[in-house]
């Protein structure tokens, strides 16, 4: 039973070092393919995106090469980080986080309004979104979903545009990043093939000579060498339109709460007083 049981984690191991062999030769053949087509860029406009406690703001501070040692709290409002990196001029918005299990109408009506309306800080538009999760927890359906669905806030076609960036990478040891991704499971893989097989890990915690930061910059110049028509991403007006309608229907609708709610307040403070004044009466 004991043998068995062996053999049959050792070919699940060696099924999974085989497609991950052939995901990372693809992903070599398409850079390949992209760097052919590599043209001059002298400035990057980024979004980060993922849910709180990703590390999109530890990921900001990697990006841009800063040091930070500092404690860093959640991301309440969308900020924006500028530098000069490898002679690009980057501009990398950070945004609020939502919760991992939390579904897009879960999400508070303000966070919402941020991450749908990140792109307005840095315009005309950003030329990649790049999406951390973190590589030390299980990555679930629910988790997937939410993802989708928080990042569809901005458009439906957002993914021709995003990049996986996987954050807390020093926790995968000597275990590739195909690896990771073939034995993680189909929440996973599903994103990553809706983003094209881009992706990239960061390990916040050894910055070095900046080379995981030089080659996330490349990663997204060959993504932006394979886009037809405009570099950078611009919000559909329709959709923005249809954004702002929702978040007025929303908030009027918060409002007819707190209204109601005032009402039912006013209503037992009178049926309270009223009882008040009958229990003196009978004194």
């Amino acid at each position: 039973m004991q043998e068995s049981v062996l053999q049959a984690t050792a070919e699940e191991r060696r099924r999974v070092e085989e497609r991950a062999r052939m995901r990372f030769l693809r992903m070599k053949q398409h850079r390949c393919l992209m760097r052919e087509r590599l043209r001059t860029v002298t400035n990057i406009r980024i979004v980060l995106l993922g849910a709180k406690g990703s590390g999109k703001t530890s990921a900001l501070n990697t990006i841009l090469r800063r040091d930070s040692d500092q404690q860093l709290g959640r991301t309440a409002q969308s900020c924006v980080g500028e530098g000069l990196v490898f002679g690009r001029q980057l501009t990398v918005v950070d945004t609020p986080g939502w919760w991992m299990n939390y579904f897009c109408e879960e999400t508070s009506l303000f966070d919402r309004r941020e991450i749908a309306l990140s792109l307005s800080l840095c315009p005309p538009g950003p030329h990649v979104f790049l999406l951390v999760i973190r590589v030390d927890r299980a990555f679930t359906e629910t988790y997937r979903r939410a993802a989708q669905e928080h990042l569809e806030l901005i458009s439906e076609h957002i993914w021709s545009r995003v990049v996986l960036l996987f954050s807390f990478g020093d926790w995968l040891g000597g275990t590739t990043t195909e690896q990771y991704l073939e034995s993680e499971g189909h929440p996973l893989l599903w994103l990553v093939e809706k983003c094209c097989n881009r992706y990239h890990v960061l390990n916040n915690k050894t910055k070095g000579d900046g080379f995981q930061v030089r080659e996330l910059i490349g990663k997204i110049e060959e993504m932006m060498s394979g886009c037809t028509g405009c570099w950078h991403y611009e919000i559909e007006r329709q959709a923005l339109e249809e954004l702002e309608t929702r978040m007025k229907t929303e908030a009027g609708r918060a409002r007819d709460r707190l209204r109601r709610k005032e009402q039912q307040r006013q209503a037992a403070r009178s049926e309270l007083g009223e009882l008040d004044a009958f229990g003196k009466l009978k004194v």
